[in-house]
């Protein structure tokens, strides 16, 4: 065995090193990089470091120990990443992680060492542990600056006002969702504001819970929210959506900056399509045959006969009658089988359509303004669905 080891040694120097017991200082190196910036770092603004690491031995097995990061919150960017590279034109295995930390405090912080658990390999192919840390790294923070309500350092913003559908263009009754999105690079979900709450002089507003997540990437965690509130004017004409507004730090820039995001109007409308659209794609048009004289006779016939039953007061209720009966009529038959399921949401939706056939009365409006309570008001107490479905129909 000893002369395999001195054939080795005097054929490949390197192979025997790496299959030694005996590891040089040169062999392992592990190190932690801070995102080099022209300032000083506000508390809570992120602080990007990269854990690098470059190995000239096999490595069987490892695990990267982190300090506990007192003074610090941080996040890791993604996982590890091993590759095999070229280093003055030797081949070695490098390693990366990327890491966000954000200060907690002002003053002069140390990130401490970061510990490589390492398994190598020996002469005989056995392996042993060995472990090599990195130099701890200090970095200086300045406190926040005073008179923000909430410390907001992002290094990117945009935001988005969407609505269910044309807030002020509502069915008589019928409420709107509207969703305020955020999109934040440089900060973790829990940094961005609390959801505002929103103020009208004259509607009902119901808040949602708010929806975060994030999304990592090497530039820091791209994290989002969602604020959602469903709206209903309280009246029957229209109200307004006070705007809202807060403020935050652009870390590229290092401005303070503030968001408004306007006031909306809230109104019971009718959507009319617009026919004269000119970014309308062009359809094609198929000829129209006209009818013959027979039928243009008898379609005189018919006016001349409703000309005459107008003059003489005749009215044609038929129809509008049967309404008043749920056999005949398929919505309220609809509302009824709804009702006996327990689906209050199809029963809303159904009740939204009778009004915009039949026309909005006081009493159907005082009920659907009950059943909207016991909808989006959790500490309501549903009533009776197919008492209600009964009310409804009954009422005129």
């Amino acid at each position: 065995m000893r002369w395999r080891l001195i054939l080795i040694v005097l054929i490949c120097p390197q192979l025997a090193f790496a299959q030694s017991k005996l590891v040089l200082p040169n062999d392992l190196h592990i190190e932690v990089e801070v995102n080099e910036t022209e300032y000083t770092p506000y508390t809570r603004e992120m602080v990007l470091i990269t854990i690098k690491g470059v190995y000239r031995r096999h490595i069987t097995r490892e695990n990267l120990v982190q300090p506990d990061f007192k003074g610090f919150s941080w996040t890791q960017l993604g996982d590890d990443v091993w590759r095999d590279e070229r280093i003055n034109g030797e081949q070695v295995k490098t390693f990366r992680r990327r890491m966000a930390i954000y200060p907690d405090q002002p003053g002069t912080l140390t990130i401490g060492a970061f510990t490589h658990k390492l398994t190598l390999t020996d002469e005989e192919d056995d392996w042993f542990d060995y472990q090599i840390r990195s130099e701890p790294v200090t970095v200086e923070v300045a406190p926040e600056p005073a008179g923000d309500d909430w410390w907001f350092p992002v290094k990117s913003l945009k935001i988005s006002d969407q609505w269910s559908n044309a807030p002020d263009q509502l069915v008589p009754g019928e409420g709107v969702l509207r969703v305020v999105r955020i999109e934040a690079l440089g900060v973790t979900p829990e940094m961005i504001p609390p959801m505002p709450t929103l103020h009208s002089p004259s509607a009902m507003i119901f808040p949602h819970p708010d929806k975060r997540f994030a999304e990592l990437s090497p530039e820091g965690p791209q994290s989002f929210a969602y604020w959602r509130w469903t709206i209903r004017p309280s009246n029957d004409t229209s109200t307004i959506v006070e705007p809202l507004s807060f403020t935050y730090f652009d870390t590229v820039n290092r401005v303070s900056r503030e968001v408004t995001i306007s006031a909306q109007r809230v109104a019971y409308g009718s959507v009319v399509p617009d026919q004269t659209d000119s970014s309308a794609p062009d359809s094609q048009v198929s000829s129209v045959r006209l009818p013959g004289w027979p039928l243009a006779v008898l379609a005189f016939l018919i006016f001349v006969g409703g000309v005459i039953l107008a003059l003489k007061e005749y009215r044609f209720v038929g129809i509008l009658a049967l309404r008043r009966f749920w056999i005949a009529d398929p919505l309220a038959r609809q509302l009824l089988r709804a009702a006996r399921a327990g689906r209050a949401w199809e029963m809303r939706k159904l009740a939204a359509a009778m009004l915009r056939r039949d026309g909005v009365t006081a009493r159907r409006q005082t009920l659907v303004y009950r059943l909207d309570l016991a909808l989006f008001d959790p500490g309501k107490t549903p009533e009776s669905l197919p008492e209600f479905a009964h009310d409804f129909l009954r009422a005129t």
